[in-house]
């Protein structure tokens, strides 16, 4: 009775989750172990939840951690491989909303669940039901609470002067931010940090590269390739942020590990910390 109490309350937690939405399977069906996962984070989460050997196929963009290299790597969101995904015999693939596999992978008969995370809120769903889904209830709550405090170790390490700073984060040149209600923005705001990017133009909104100029932030945060550039952009010579180094350039294994919603977002904090800490 207690194992059958224990499923069910799996079962009511992944339907529950709302952006993390179940298969119709449910959390009842057989515990997977050939997984094809069509999204970093997903991958990621999956291999901090100690179950990267069922992986048998990823993403194109899936590289962490290593052990992912070796597997076939499948194509993105717009350009899923579908043939040889199917040839792998997976007996779950997950997937984002936005992935154009979804729809025919399910057509075939596979067995996909989509999972999204644009907020912290959503990621913290997310391990949880892919937690239940490996069948191992409860060790999404585990790890979210450890990311959790190595976040705000790194919060406690940044200089209080930072406090109440304003602050642009580029998602893209476009240009694209992370405004303040996506996962990025939410830790940048632990830090004390305001995100010069209104809540109500959505997690990762176009920006009028005008507007950036009027707003002055007091740092920016970027891929380094990105802040290298910035200088030669109509009118961005006259941030001061850019004039006087504060400038967060991250490297490209850094940025990767910012701008995924998953298990290495206690370590995205660091970085954070790291350059703040090294900012005047």
């Amino acid at each position: 009775m207690r194992l059958v109490r224990r499923w069910l309350l799996a079962l009511l937690l992944l339907l529950a989750l709302g952006p993390a939405q179940a298969d119709r399977w449910g959390a009842a069906s057989a515990v997977p172990r050939r997984i094809v996962s069509l999204m970093p984070s997903l991958t990621e989460t999956v291999c901090a939840l100690e179950a990267c050997d069922r992986l048998v196929g990823v993403d194109r963009y899936s590289n962490w951690p290593a052990a992912v290299g070796r597997l076939p790597h499948l194509g993105g969101m717009d350009d899923p491989q579908i043939e040889r995904i199917v040839a792998l015999r997976p007996d779950l693939v997950l997937a984002a909303p936005s992935s154009r596999a979804v729809g025919r992978l399910q057509a075939l008969g596979l067995r996909v669940v989509v999972l999204e995370s644009r907020t912290s809120e959503e990621a913290r769903r997310t391990a949880e039901a892919l937690a239940v889904l490996l069948g191992q209830p409860g060790q999404g709550a585990a790890l979210w609470a450890r990311i959790d405090a190595q976040v705000q170790r790194a919060v406690a390490r940044v200089p209080a002067a930072w406090q109440g700073r304003r602050v642009y984060f580029e998602v893209d040149a476009a240009p694209y931010a992370a405004g303040r209600s996506s996962f990025i923005g939410e830790l940048l705001q632990r830090f004390g940090l305001v995100n010069i990017v209104p809540a109500q133009l959505g997690p990762f909104p176009k920006i009028n590269p005008e507007f950036i100029v009027r707003a002055a932030p007091d740092v920016v945060m970027a891929i380094d390739r990105n802040i290298a550039e910035m200088p030669t952009r109509p009118g961005w010579s006259t941030l001061k942020a850019l004039q006087a180094g504060r400038a967060c350039a991250f490297t490209a294994s850094g940025y990767d590990t910012l701008v995924r919603p998953g298990p290495r977002l206690g370590d995205a904090a660091e970085l954070v910390a790291d350059c703040l800490g090294a900012l005047r």
